[in-house]
């Protein structure tokens, strides 16, 4: 079907449920370790993602974020959201680092997290590592 402009998402989102297709929110609902990463994206559980994500306590999150955005409370609110299951924040943001704005790193503190900002593949390895010892780690990754 052609069409002379893009569908709005509400309007792709009632097109689609009129086929039959049910679009959900990017979701893991578990824990696990991240295989691979790179070409945009992950691969955890037997399974792929396109994009960011969060690795937080209630599961795996596709997280709309690329390395041009700025690091913000607003991106981060999910993490703030599950503070008291996280003691551990890594950030992965991409493939340079940069770092936490203060805003954000007092808002993480006050929330009673400790955070550490690295290179996506820093944060992956450092991730599986202290997921591996049990450890009350989050991640947000940018894919890379």
């Amino acid at each position: 079907m052609y069409r002379s402009r893009p569908l709005s998402p509400a309007s792709r989102q009632c097109e689609n449920m009129a086929r039959g297709i049910e679009i959900r929110e990017a979701h893991f609902p578990g824990r696990a370790p991240i295989d691979t990463y790179g070409n945009g994206g992950f691969r955890f559980a037997d399974m792929s993602h396109r994009g960011s994500i969060l690795c937080l306590p209630s599961g795996i999150h596709g997280w709309d974020m690329d390395a041009t955005m700025p690091l913000s409370i607003e991106n981060l609110q999910r993490v703030l959201n599950e503070a008291s299951e996280i003691e551990f924040l890594l950030l992965g943001t991409g493939v340079d680092m940069r770092p936490i704005p203060a805003d954000l790193k007092a808002a993480l503190k006050a929330a009673g997290i400790s955070s550490d900002s690295m290179s996506t593949g820093a944060a992956v390895r450092t991730f599986n590592i202290m997921l591996m010892e049990s450890r009350a780690v989050a991640a947000a990754l940018i894919a890379v």
